[in-house]
């Protein structure tokens, strides 16, 4: 096994490694927050103002106060958009709101500058809180390194100072400073970052290492073979930041039809004020049938259509445990026809436990006497192996032995005595090497049989003769087979199983859950180009992961769920959900409540289409008085309004938890 002692700090309660430290962009340092926070404040103090009644002076120039704030941005981006011939919703907006005004709907026209900024601020904070956490994986890499000279002598520079073909030093407990292979020296590292393995790697000379592992108890010189702008780590940055720079554009279904409606509307209000003006009418009645159009006309109905069934669909799926960060991701997420699933702390717990206790025969050893003299010499090691063996001694309720000598090998095992017997935990190949008899052998076919199943083989010698065999493996969470069934049912094809994990263990796991697509042994960068494959075939591809490895992936898919509570910052960040409480079966749940929520939306805009036009038809064809209009306008406001709040109920949730799979 490898060595026992890795000098780091402490891991999370879920036993992955700990990551770097947060990086958080203030919320009040962007200044769309601030405006908004201004403008939904003042709004705050005047609506009660206005509804006891008191003076208008009192209320009025709070409103005044609400529109500058919150719309001068939305306004100054509108003409912006304008002087390059394009019309953005926002200039829209800020024009109903200021047509709202002049007819004196002054709240609603300042309700509605509300909404606008309050949205800005939360686009503007997610995007900022995302390159906050890209930036934060380089605190990954060390800053300097240990460079060796020809004659010896040792230099600490800067990691960005190095150059191919040098040798650094990695010394116990260190990350490594660059890209490299082994030159001399045996350790184990901890390359979670990288390839999301659970478990170190035991590295000797001619293996590859990266920048921001962790090592383990051993020495390392590394000869480096990338420059520091070129190592794995600096590319997931690059590869983060491209993937969500050309991420095709989210947008609401009434975002992609903006252009077309907002010239239509902007026309045919021209239209309504100026044909009648041309034919004699006079200019009050005429400016008057303008507004009265511009009001009916206007989309409010058709965003209200649109935005509660899907922020009714994120209050419930934030109930239960799943964290969307908009109305976007929720939209997208019922448009996925695709899954690809990580490993490790995915479909699994992250944490490797013991799951099989062997002893040979003829030793007199039963299994919790085996389990108990393997703890006692792994008791006062970090490596997370050994933990594991503590752990499951522990849970059986064993008492412990007393232990001493203990010493660590890196990249084969411990010794201690116990009870004045010495005793050897470690990888049976490395131990076994040298010795050929019947027991070794025997033992030898049961490591065997182990690695076989995806187990990682601990064996476990008294006064150098073997007297049984651990199996440790990261254990499957219960609901993934399950969670697997279902997406499959969803998208209409099994999951894809996206690892750097090794094959075999790869393998025993998809079959477990009732995965064929196993690729494994991927980087970072493998894993970007499956997704974009996918995404280039016409798929909408959903990616479900945890760790830094999986962060460029997550960017570049069509949609990113991240596992919350052992998922990196990057990872978090990166992804469009969150499954804030680990549980996997909520992801097909929510995808299927996505799915309710478009259906919806669709509900609405008939409904929003059937009073617009009926109003607009109305209002052109014979005279629909001003007050009316407005009552139809807010009616079928309300009615869109109420209709999408339907999603809130837990009732939602539990009939996209049957998946009905119809789209």
């Amino acid at each position: 096994m490898p060595s026992a002692t890795l000098r780091r700090p402490a891991p999370p309660a879920e036993g992955r490694a700990a990551l770097a430290p947060r990086r958080r962009t203030p919320v009040l340092a962007l200044s769309e927050a601030r405006w908004a926070g201004t403008a939904l404040a003042l709004f705050l103090i005047a609506l009660p103002l206005q509804l006891m009644g008191t003076p208008v002076w009192l209320w009025g120039p709070l409103y005044a106060a609400v529109y500058l704030t919150g719309g001068w941005e939305p306004a100054r981006t509108g003409l912006t958009a304008l002087r390059e011939k394009t019309l953005d919703v926002d200039l829209l907006m800020i024009v109903a709101a200021i047509g709202a005004a002049s007819i004196g709907q002054v709240m609603d026209g300042a309700l509605l500058i509300v909404i606008f900024a309050t949205s800005g601020a939360l686009e503007a904070l997610a995007t900022a809180r995302t390159q906050d956490a890209v930036r934060g994986l380089l605190d990954f890499a060390p800053a300097t390194a240990n460079r060796v000279a020809d004659d010896g002598s040792e230099e600490t520079v800067a990691t960005g100072e190095l150059v191919v073909s040098e040798t650094i030093l990695i010394r116990p407990g260190e990350r490594v400073g660059a890209d490299g292979r082994v030159m001399e020296g045996a350790s184990e590292v901890d390359q979670a970052t990288i390839t999301g393995e659970p478990l170190p790697v035991a590295k000797e000379a001619g293996d590859e290492v990266f920048a921001g592992t962790l090592n383990g108890t051993g020495a390392l010189r590394v000869k480096v073979e990338r420059d520091a702008s070129d190592s794995v780590i600096a590319r997931i940055v690059a590869m983060v930041e491209e993937a969500s720079a050309t991420k095709a554009p989210t947008q609401l279904f009434i975002e992609k039809v903006e252009q077309r409606y907002s010239l239509g509307m902007v026309v045919a209000t021209l239209a309504v004020f100026l044909i009648p003006l041309a034919f004699g009418a006079d200019l009050a009645s005429s400016l008057l049938r303008a507004m009265t159009f511009m009001i009916v006309a206007s989309p409010c109905a058709v965003v209200l259509a649109t935005m509660p069934p899907l922020l009714s669909a994120i209050a419930n799926a934030g109930r239960h445990g799943v964290l969307i960060k908009s109305a976007v991701v929720m939209e997208r997420l019922g448009q996925v026809d695709a899954v690809a699933l990580d490993k490790t702390g995915t479909l699994t717990e992250g944490t490797p436990r013991v799951t099989d206790v062997r002893p040979l025969a003829g030793t007199g050893l039963d299994e919790d006497a085996l389990l108990a003299l393997a703890a006692a010499a792994e008791h006062p090691s970090e490596h997370p192996l050994a933990r594991a063996v503590v752990d499951a001694a522990r849970a059986r309720g064993l008492d412990i032995p007393e232990m001493r000598d203990f010493t660590s090998t890196p990249g084969i095992g411990v010794t201690a005595t116990v009870d004045g017997v010495a005793v050897a935990v470690g990888t049976p190949a490395r131990i076994l090497e040298e010795i050929a008899d019947a027991v070794s052998v025997r033992a030898v076919e049961v490591a065997g049989e182990l690695e076989d199943t995806g187990r990682t083989a601990v064996l476990v010698l008294r006064d150098g003769v073997p007297v049984g065999v651990l199996g440790i493996a990261d254990r499957l969470r219960p609901d993934a087979a399950v969670t697997v069934s279902a997406l499959t049912t969803l998208t209409g094809a099994a999951p894809t199983l996206l690892t750097g994990d090794n094959p075999r263990a790869a393998a025993h796991l998809a079959e477990e859950v009732g995965i064929t697509d196993v690729r494994a042994g991927l980087l970072p960068q493998d894993k970007v180009a499956a997704v974009r494959d996918w995404e280039a075939a016409g798929r909408k591809v959903l990616v479900v992961g945890d760790g830094v490895n999986d962060a460029p992936a997550l960017a570049a898919a069509h949609t990113g769920i991240a596992m919350g509570r052992a998922g990196s910052d990057l990872a978090l960040e990166t992804a469009d959900a969150v499954v804030v409480r680990d549980e996997l079966a909520t992801i097909p749940t929510v995808v299927n409540l996505s799915r309710a929520a478009r259906r919806l939306v669709t509900q609405n805009l008939v409904i929003a289409g059937v009073f617009i036009s009926g109003l607009v038809i109305w209002d052109l064809a014979g005279h629909l008085p001003l007050p009316l209009g407005v009552l139809g306008h807010e009616g079928s406001t309300v009615i869109v309004g109420l209709n999408g709040l339907r999603l809130l109920r837990d009732a939602a949730w539990d009939r996209a938890a049957t998946l009905r799979t119809d789209r």
